[in-house]
């Protein structure tokens, strides 16, 4: 069975320690079920896939209609994680850890709630598998500049690869109240 990890930084935010079965042939790993997470309605699932080349930076993004659960097969990421709810005793708290491939074992998936900014950094070329609890919408398709200074996510990287629609977040300091989660 798995093991679930609440972060101490971000309120709602799981670590999952996946257990997986090795023998000759190669090894099988459970990597999500909804069960695991009675808490999120899981009525629509939609699975994503993202590949990026390493010294990539994707995010921050967030959402108001919209939970994450990531997992990385393939790779290594840092990922980084901001808690946007302002009813949250977490507000604006950040967080940063690792997801992947690990030469000390120990496989890990991750719970993002609504509201959470999240992003990653691609330390290796890397694959990504993400269920959401509902469908793509552009209209719930929000973000924050990686680098804001007022959230100062550690990321540990100087000048990644960052696409144009991420390098022009704006800042959390430019968001306007109406589109922050609460």
């Amino acid at each position: 069975m798995i093991e679930q990890i609440p972060s101490q930084k971000i309120n709602d935010v799981i670590k999952v320690q996946l257990k997986e079965f090795p023998d000759g042939r190669g090894r099988f790993l459970e990597s999500f079920r909804t069960e695991w997470f009675p808490q999120v309605s899981w009525e629509r699932i939609q699975m994503n896939r993202s590949d990026s080349a390493a010294g990539i930076v994707r995010g921050l993004h967030y959402h108001f209609k919209q939970v994450d659960y990531w997992y990385v097969p393939k790779g290594r990421i840092r990922v980084g994680l901001a808690d946007l709810r302002s009813s949250s005793s977490t507000f604006k708290s950040v967080e940063v850890l690792e997801l992947g491939e690990s030469s000390s074992g120990g496989e890990f998936g991750l719970l993002i709630p609504v509201g959470v900014a999240h992003g990653f950094y691609s330390l290796t070329e890397v694959t990504l598998t993400y269920v959401v609890n509902n469908y793509y919408s552009g209209k719930d398709e929000f973000g924050v500049a990686w680098n804001d200074p007022q959230l100062n996510v550690p990321w540990g990287i100087e000048n990644p690869i960052v696409s144009e629609r991420d390098r022009n977040l704006p800042q959390l300091a430019q968001i306007t109240s109406e589109n922050l989660p609460r």
